[in-house]
């Protein structure tokens, strides 16, 4: 049984002068462990599936379960990382990064600890007493993905984390990701508009059609890549081919 399960994911947006159908009929598996990304034009549904898949929005028709169950927010952690970190500017990274753990009652000694480790493996362990102004974009960002990975969720969801960032900052942050993925065997799923991004972190990339959004094509990133670091896998002449082949079928469904 897959760890998570979309089946036949339909969304209208409704208001008094019309009605607009985001996706349509949509049913998609990740397996536990997986790094799934969402590819497609803009206005194709993929920030609206992440939001049903989040329990944000209730799917017009079609049902998001997890391990065969329904979602329940009482058991089941989900992670939710956005293009703005979201940090409260009048708390403390420290501060910042316990406030889940606190909201969901679950702040001990134990896990207060772990969540600190996180701030050391992230490189923010001398800054756990300053405030989010004080810092970098980047940094900002590290303090958000510990805020998210502290209460251990089951599923993280990546909205185009990375996309405010600069360049150099970015790939550091998507090495930082990935690695972290691996080590503590988190599912994910990313909402890009970055062909490169999508291909470096990811086992698998769906690409949507134009709204209402359906799964168009489905590529599965080789092993060869998927065995190595983000920044590792652009090196690759097999990235490359991968990133022209999506590209085609990108410009196709921009066309038509």
């Amino acid at each position: 049984m897959s760890f998570l399960q979309v089946q036949d994911v339909t969304h209208t947006y409704f208001s008094l002068q019309e009605k607009t159908t985001a996706l349509e009929n949509v049913s998609i598996n990740v397996e536990k462990g997986e790094f799934v990304s969402f590819l497609g034009p803009s206005g194709c549904g993929k920030t609206t599936l992440l939001s049903i898949i989040a329990g944000i929005v209730a799917p017009t028709e079609g049902r998001v379960l997890f391990e065969g169950q329904q979602h329940d927010e009482k058991d089941r952690l989900i992670g939710y990382m956005l293009q703005q970190d979201y940090l409260f500017p009048w708390k403390t990274i420290e501060e910042n990064v316990l406030i889940g753990l606190r909201i969901s009652k679950k702040l001990s000694l134990e896990t207060k600890q772990a969540a600190l480790e996180l701030l050391e493996k992230f490189g923010l362990h001398q800054v756990e007493n300053k405030y989010p102004k004080e810092l970098s974009g980047g940094m900002r960002q590290r303090a958000a993905l510990a805020r998210t990975l502290a209460v251990d969720p089951g599923i993280l969801l990546l909205d185009e984390p990375f996309s405010a960032l600069d360049y150099q900052t970015k790939l550091n942050l998507e090495d930082l990701v990935f690695n972290t993925l691996h080590t503590y065997q988190k599912t994910a799923v990313l909402v890009t508009h970055d062909i490169e991004e999508a291909i470096a972190m990811s086992d698998r990339i769906l690409l949507f059609s134009k709204q209402p959004g359906t799964v168009h094509k489905t590529f599965a990133i080789p092993e060869s890549l998927r065995k190595l670091t983000p920044f590792e896998a652009r090196q690759e002449p097999e990235f490359q081919a991968i990133f022209q082949a999506i590209w085609k079928e990108l410009n196709h469904l921009e066309q038509h």
